[in-house]
């Protein structure tokens, strides 16, 4: 094998090498600062280990709420999200409709669309109607905004279920949306599970939309909060702030490990056909 040969082979595991590299110093900083109560900007060994900065981050009331609030936006929104876009997909993928393609498109057109783009007529919006600083509007609002990549995914989803298996269960009497829930529903639980992982994501590591349309220090979510272990003159709380780092991954984390095992099986349809 030539030298030419060898570095093809070489050359994509070392760019891969590389950025593995990149992505793991700053986790590496994480662990070491949160464990060390005289953390820098600098990755050092701590001279001694501590829980100190984790133990202020879990006694602080207003963290705590935080993240309870971080919580129930990133959940609540992924759910309503989901429920809409099963919906909203069902026919785009099911019936044969005119103009179908074009709105397929503009589905797909609407979720590339920048957030900073919709903000100023939304907070008008918000404004208007009296909505500002509502933790319920603000959760419907980010559902509304993640609902076109939300149908574009799940229609997808939906095409891979056969219409055979929805056929009987009409033919034994159930309606539309029973066929949708007890026949497409189940099948689909590995896209039903990427919808909400992709949306959950999103929603706990937005900043800018509940900055926006959130005023109360009380109602901030976890996204937002991150702002308190800034002081001022430039100063920062080094060690706090990667303890609320690693702790602010715990969630998707969860959420990963549980739809993994929906997620890792794919479509299975054995046995779903009707004898």
């Amino acid at each position: 094998m030539n030298k030419r040969k060898i570095i093809q082979k070489a050359l994509p595991y070392m760019v891969l090498s590389i950025i593995g590299i990149m992505f793991f110093i700053p986790l590496l900083w994480v662990i070491f600062a949160s464990f060390d109560a005289h953390a820098t900007l600098s990755i050092e060994w701590p001279d001694e280990f501590t829980l100190e900065n984790y133990t202020q981050l879990l006694t602080d009331p207003e963290i705590l709420r935080s993240f309870v609030i971080g919580v129930f936006l990133s959940l609540v929104s992924s759910l309503v999200l989901i429920f809409c876009s099963a919906l909203a997909a069902y026919p785009l993928s099911r019936y044969h409709l005119k103009h179908k393609n074009s709105m397929i498109l503009t589905i797909l057109f609407m979720s590339g669309l920048p957030m900073t783009a919709i903000m100023v007529p939304v907070y008008q919006l918000f404004v208007f109607f009296n909505l500002n600083d509502s933790l319920i509007a603000t959760m419907f609002f980010m559902a509304a905004s993640g609902l076109p990549y939300g149908i574009w995914l799940m229609k997808n989803f939906i095409d891979s279920v056969p219409v055979s298996l929805e056929e009987s269960a009409w033919v034994d009497g159930a309606s539309v949306l029973v066929g949708l829930r007890k026949v497409v529903a189940p099948l689909m639980k590995p896209g039903i599970f990427t919808v909400l992982i992709f949306t959950f994501t999103n929603s706990w590591g937005n900043f800018f939309v509940p900055f926006i349309l959130i005023q109360s220090r009380e109602k901030l979510p976890a996204s937002v909060s991150i702002f308190q272990f800034f002081g001022q003159h430039g100063m920062v709380f080094y060690g706090q702030l990667a303890a609320f780092s690693f702790v602010y991954t715990i969630p998707v984390i969860i959420l990963y490990f549980v739809g993994q095992k929906y997620m890792s099986k794919g479509f299975s349809l054995g046995g779903a056909t009707k004898g």
